[in-house]
């Protein structure tokens, strides 16, 4: 009788505890695990200072060769993909400013505009000058830059709302001191004013090697030497 009951109890035991990791599993923030494996990787080799840091969303996650477009420079990408720039704002403690970076060089803001039809261009642009302030907080002197919202063609009904925002935070960023605007977004239309879809993958929202190489060619007369 005494081994059924201490069974019991450690079969309720074992329910428990699993309703409770289930629970606090479901509490996790969104991109948790992303932002611990960017620390798992820190724990085996942090990353040496003063380096071009990259922080945004897929573009950069799957520009997983960056620092082949740039050799010469020493890069680190902390995009995370499906992230919008108040998820930047959440980690910027963790994706930042343990780094102590040279540049820090932005792309965000295409899944703030389409994760909801509620988010405006003026929200984007609040959003970003928010992440720009906290970056600033902590780095003063640390130039900064925002590379434009780029002509997605699966995203083409935001288009109208991405130029609005990439010239709102261009405006802003000729304010600031040591701050640069990227203009991608010119350079991926066609000559009717479309977005080129050659240079996409076949999802016509991220990039393939030829979007990437304009990328590399808009990036080059912006990044500290």
């Amino acid at each position: 009788m005494k081994k059924i009951i201490r069974l019991f109890r450690r079969l309720c035991f074992l329910v428990t505890f699993g309703m409770l990791l289930q629970h606090v599993q479901a509490q996790e923030p969104p991109f948790y695990k992303d932002i611990q494996n960017f620390k798992k990787q820190d724990s085996v080799s942090f990353p040496s200072r003063n380096a071009l840091l990259f922080i945004g969303s897929s573009s950069f996650t799957m520009w997983r060769d960056v620092q082949d477009y740039f050799p010469g420079y020493v890069i680190i990408n902390r995009g995370f993909g499906g992230s919008s720039l108040h998820h930047l704002s959440y980690y910027i403690e963790d994706i930042v400013y343990p780094y102590h970076p040279k540049q820090v060089v932005v792309y965000c803001g295409e899944n703030d505009l389409a994760t909801s039809d509620t988010v405006s261009a003026a929200t984007v642009t609040e959003r970003f000058i928010t992440l720009f302030n906290q970056i600033r907080e902590k780095y003063p002197e640390v130039p900064v830059a925002f590379v434009s919202m780029k002509p997605s063609p699966s995203r083409e009904r935001l288009l109208q709302k991405m130029i609005t925002a990439n010239k709102a935070i261009q405006k802003f960023l000729e304010t600031q001191k040591g701050a640069a605007y990227i203009d991608v977004y010119s350079l991926m239309l066609d000559a009717e004013g479309r977005p080129r879809r050659e240079l996409f993958l076949d999802d016509m929202l991220h990039m393939n090697k030829q979007g990437y190489e304009i990328w590399q060619k808009a990036f080059r007369s912006y990044l500290v030497q």
